[in-house]
């Protein structure tokens, strides 16, 4: 016997293209699993993933290939590599980062963390989406700010390392706290989870967009007029790559207890907050 979903499949393929997501694309925050159109969250999730793969995929080869890739170049052939590779490579980097990010926090305002707020109404808490969303994301950015002031001025590794694994159980824990402050015991895993895990992902992301991606557009800048004009690389790009590296040092750590508190969202590992 086929699964429901093939049965179903003549159905949706003979509706108009897109058609079956006219019934209610977008979703308030006051939205319910039960209400919300599963096609769309589906697609969401699917978005969502796939942006994930390209950007962490691009995150690991930098980090895995690239870095001791560079070190084993001379400098005429850094000149040629790095304008032609860096900005096709950097382009998918930092907009897999942004997809991933804003499709995840669509659907964490939309479908994860809505039911937990009218639980946690029900039971007389004045929890409020909008108000617990933006203080959430004004914890993460007051992190990231802090992080980066770290990277820009911490020379030694070892301890630019405390410092980021400090800064991210903090961001852990104030997260999971506020969450707490205003769902009382209607949290669900899921908020959690992603309150954490997306957390992390966007100081990652705010590293990509706030610091690896300008660092990196002038340093190719000054590769490719050095190998094109012989214009002289100034000094500071020296600092500037460190910064960078760093960054992407730091996001490549972040993202093992991301995908960590990604995974545990949903029925994958039910029950670990209690």
């Amino acid at each position: 016997m086929l699964p429901d979903s093939l049965v179903a499949l003549p159905d949706l393929i003979s509706q108009p293209v897109l058609g079956f997501l006219a019934d209610n694309i977008f979703h308030p925050p006051s939205s319910t699993p039960e209400t919300a159109n599963p096609y769309m969250t589906v697609i969401l999730r699917w978005i969502h993933v796939l942006a994930g793969i390209i950007w962490i995929g691009h995150l690991y080869f930098f980090n895995l290939v690239n870095v001791n890739l560079m070190k084993a170049l001379d400098g005429p052939t850094k000149g040629k590599v790095i304008p032609q590779l860096m900005p096709r490579a950097l382009w998918w980097f930092r907009w897999g980062a942004a997809l991933t990010v804003l499709v995840g926090l669509m659907y964490y305002a939309m479908y994860i963390l809505p039911p937990d707020v009218r639980n946690a109404r029900a039971s007389g808490e004045n929890a409020n989406t909008w108000i617990i969303l933006l203080v959430w994301l004004l914890i993460i950015i007051i992190i990231f700010a802090i992080g980066m002031f770290a990277m820009k001025s911490v020379n030694n590794g070892w301890l630019l390392a405390v410092i980021i694994g400090l800064l991210a159980l903090a961001l852990a824990v104030i997260a999971a706290c506020w969450l707490e402050s205003q769902l009382d015991d209607k949290g669900s895993t899921n908020t959690y989870s992603i309150g954490i895990g997306g957390g992390l992902g966007i100081w990652m992301m705010l590293n990509v967009w706030g610091i690896i991606w300008p660092n990196q557009k002038r340093i190719i800048g000054w590769t490719a007029n050095n190998a094109e004009k012989g214009t002289a690389i100034p000094a500071e790009s020296a600092k500037l790559a460190r910064v960078a590296f760093l960054a992407s040092r730091t996001n490549t750590w972040l993202s093992i207890p991301m995908l960590f508190f990604m995974v545990a969202a949903g029925n994958h590992f039910p029950g670990w907050i209690g």
